[in-house]
């Protein structure tokens, strides 16, 4: 069985100064990570809600509200 190292200073600081992910990418991968995907489609629902409260002050008003 291969021995585990412990992280150095060097490994953190390689990280640390590496690429940092999006926003979308943390969350998908909170989502693997912990095998919570029923949260998937509650997080959908609520962006379209924003998007809707965001469209309803353009002038797309007009449309939006015809569909309800």
């Amino acid at each position: 069985m291969p021995e585990e190292r412990k992280p150095s200073e060097d490994d953190f600081l390689a990280r640390a100064s590496g690429k940092q992910p999006g926003l979308v990418s943390e969350v998908v991968g909170f989502l693997k990570a912990n095998r919570k995907w029923w949260l998937a489609p509650i997080l959908v629902v609520i962006l379209l809600l924003g998007l809707l409260v965001m469209l309803g002050g353009t002038a797309a008003a007009p449309f939006i509200y015809t569909l309800f």
